[in-house]
């Protein structure tokens, strides 16, 4: 036989050989994994990694600009037309910009200074001229315009890498930092890809959160003393079935077209357009069963994202600023007066105007933010103001404002919308001379497609009209009132929560004795109860009606009068625009303040972005109790509300400001802080097989150089 001649390896080719094996594994390993983040379009989940690219490298997903109206809290009767135009024109200007922001995106990726030079630096120099104008608009008057005004024309972009804190529970009014902001999935455009190719700029997954996951965050209400008014007064205006909309806001903007630059729903006074005026509302119809109340009830609506397409696509405020969707109908509508637990109440002045929430609280803070969101079944446990729920099946969306209780006693309205009406304090009361008032408290419950996330991703979004910089954030929800009763509906409703009586609706003059209907099985989270809650204390329960004493499925065109409430027929819709009637005065004392931080369970996804406090290190304790809107401000003749509606929360501060009489309304829920996938943890997740890629080819090295230097 012959010999076998090959040489076997030796211990050190064999060596040689498995370090190569280690380096070459490692390597495919580092390789499989970088190509497969890459094809699921990133760590955020994007399936537009390009895009998503863009804004990480542009670094800036929306703008942030100083609320002028903030601080005019004074502005001279003779001067205010004038000054509300200019304060609309900043709010467009700012609209603007964030388009040329959303449209820019790969011009902001090749040119790390494009944003301030092509966006920043024009806008604060077309902010200065509007600035300089109301300057003028003072002097012109003989008055001096507030010193604050100065330094606040330029804008700050909010940048991508802004990571967002994890303190956002909320509960009553209170938000915690506001977790749901901008992500990974935040395309190019600054807008998120959505099921049927629609985009919006947000909400993006983390905006979102199960509620069941969810811990209780819903506190103790106030005590009631002996001299409380109990009970409350339902009326039923129906769900604008009948699509009454329009994108006006005639408090914060009278005379502008679009001037919300977000849609609104309207029930009650038909009539509620940029033009109207009191004796225009006097004279409207409304689509309340009991004919005496022609209030103006309206809120932005809700629209869920799921590929269609609405009336509104290519309009201003719609489509065109970023509102896109299918618009919902609300499914209830709940509207209740309710008491205070420390004094009787006084009526309400004809006109008032109330606006609870605050359209711009992601850029502006959350000091004036009172959204809540929740669903049924789950209300009397969790409130979230920062966040939208997702509910279970059979569970539905629910929307509840509570409006401030407290008034000044003087102005239906104020300069800045807000300082002629407080929340009461953590006891109940109204300070500095306020007089508590019924508060209105509504409940919107909605029928919403569940949103899904898969991969950091939400589909079938849902989200409420907003300014399109304000990126669809929950925080941003809002409310707005005129209240146009007839002063003998008025009398009615203060006799009824007075003397402990339910009236209004179905509610028969139901004594405090007698027990309400039990709630549906659907909205087992009681709503606001009988128990006359005050803007400040309604911590065992969301600020809203009863459930089941107050449904507003009713026609939207107004006809019956509810029980006990004395109808009467609606005079013509005349849209006439006779001279305001009672306007109210400039002034008025500090906004209310209050609210809560916590945080809520739940897994979010990573987050670029933050809300204006929660950037700057401030506290994100929310002041849930002040009025604020949204959208351009320009005032018609005659009428002495001057500033628009949303207020901004200065970035360093760490306390919030005393209100209108030192309010601290809703006692700061403490709840379990919140899950995330973000971060470290969502990394390692997704990095491992590259991490362990790279200690096989360190190994296979260190194994090399060991051969190497046995054979020198």
């Amino acid at each position: 036989m012959r010999r076998n001649t090959r040489r076997r390896p030796t211990g050190a080719r064999r060596a040689t050989f498995a370090a190569v094996a280690l380096i070459l594994g490692g390597g495919g390993l580092v390789a499989v994994n970088v190509y497969a983040s890459a094809a699921e379009g990133g760590w955020g989940g994007d399936s537009n990694q390009g895009s998503s690219d863009a804004v990480a490298k542009s670094g800036t997903v929306t703008i942030d600009c100083p609320d002028v109206g903030q601080q005019l809290t004074s502005v001279p009767g003779a001067a205010k037309s004038q000054v509300d135009t200019e304060l609309a024109t900043l709010d467009k200007q700012i609209t603007e910009a964030y388009a040329q922001l959303a449209a820019t995106r790969q011009a902001q990726t090749n040119d790390a200074n494009y944003v301030q030079s092509a966006i920043l630096g024009p806008l604060k120099d077309k902010r200065s001229a509007v600035i300089d104008r109301i300057r003028t608009d003072y002097q012109r008057v003989g008055a001096t315009a507030p010193g604050a005004l100065d330094g606040m024309a330029a804008c700050t972009g909010v940048a991508a890498d802004q990571g967002q804190g994890n303190n956002g529970g909320q509960a009553n009014g209170g938000t915690g930092g506001n977790n749901g902001q901008n992500n990974g999935q935040q395309q190019g455009s600054g807008q998120q890809q959505g099921n049927g190719g629609q985009t919006a700029g947000g909400p993006v997954a983390s905006d979102f959160v199960d509620i069941t996951t969810v811990q209780p965050n819903v506190q103790q209400s106030a005590q009631q003393q002996a001299n409380a008014s109990t009970r409350g007064f339902v009326t039923k205006c129906g769900v604008n079935a009948n699509k009454n909309h329009n994108t006006d806001n005639v408090i914060v903007a009278p005379g502008v077209k679009n001037g919300a630059h977000h849609l609104h729903d309207y029930v009650g006074n038909q009539s509620n357009d940029a033009f109207a005026t009191n004796d225009t509302f006097a004279a409207a119809q409304t689509s309340c069963e009991n004919q005496q109340d022609k209030s103006s009830y309206y809120w932005p609506v809700l629209r869920v994202q799921d590929g269609t397409q609405d009336f509104d696509q290519n309009a201003d405020g719609g489509g065109k600023e970023g509102n896109i969707g299918r618009i919902l109908v609300a499914k209830q509508a709940e509207i209740k007066f309710v008491g205070s637990p420390t004094s009787k109440v006084v009526a309400m002045p004809r006109f008032l105007r109330i606006i609870t929430g605050d359209a711009k609280a992601f850029t502006n803070g959350p000091k004036n933010a009172n959204a809540h969101w929740s669903c049924t079944g789950f209300e009397d446990k969790v409130q979230l103001t920062d966040k939208y729920p997702i509910c279970p099946q059979g569970s539905q969306v629910v929307r509840t404002f509570a409006f401030q209780s407290c008034w000044d006693g003087q102005n239906i309205d104020s300069a800045n919308h807000r300082t002629h009406v407080a929340f009461a304090d953590a006891g109940g009361n109204c300070a500095n001379g306020f007089k508590a008032i019924p508060q209105l408290t509504m409940r919107l419950v909605y029928d919403v497609p569940q949103p899904s996330i898969e991969n950091g991703q939400v589909k079938n979004a849902y989200a409420v009209d907003g300014f399109p910089e304000q990126l669809h954030k929950p925080i941003t929800d809002h409310d707005d009132f005129i209240n146009v009763m007839t002063d003998e509906l008025m009398s009615q409703v203060v006799d009824c929560i007075n003397t402990g009586r339910q009236c209004g609706g179905n509610a028969g003059d139901r004594s405090q004795g007698t027990a309400a209907p039990s709630p549906a099985p659907s909205s087992s989270g009681n709503a606001g109860g009988d128990s006359g809650n005050n803007g400040a204390n309604q911590t065992t329960q969301p600020p809203a009606g009863t459930p089941g004493t107050a449904t507003a499925g009713a026609p939207d065109t107004g006809s019956a009068s509810a029980p006990d409430t004395g109808s009467a027929s609606a005079p013509d819709t005349g849209s006439g625009s006779g001279p305001d009637k009672g306007a109210a005065g400039a002034t008025g004392t500090g906004a209310a303040a209050g609210g809560s931080n916590g945080d809520q369970g739940g897994a979010t996804p990573k987050v670029y972005a933050k809300p204006k406090d929660a950037r700057s290190g401030a506290s994100t304790a929310p002041r849930s109790n002040s009025a604020g809107d949204h959208a351009g401000r320009t005032a018609g003749p005659e009428q002495t509300s001057s500033t628009g509606g949303e207020i901004s929360t200065p970035a360093a501060r760490t306390e919030p400001p005393a209100s209108a009489g030192g309010e601290t309304p809703y006692a700061p829920p403490q709840t379990e802080p919140q899950a995330v996938t973000g971060g470290l943890a969502e990394t390692g997740a997704h990095l491992w097989p590259a991490a362990a890629g790279a200690v096989l080819v360190i190994m296979g090295l260190l194994l090399l150089r060991r051969i190497g230097r046995r054979s020198m």
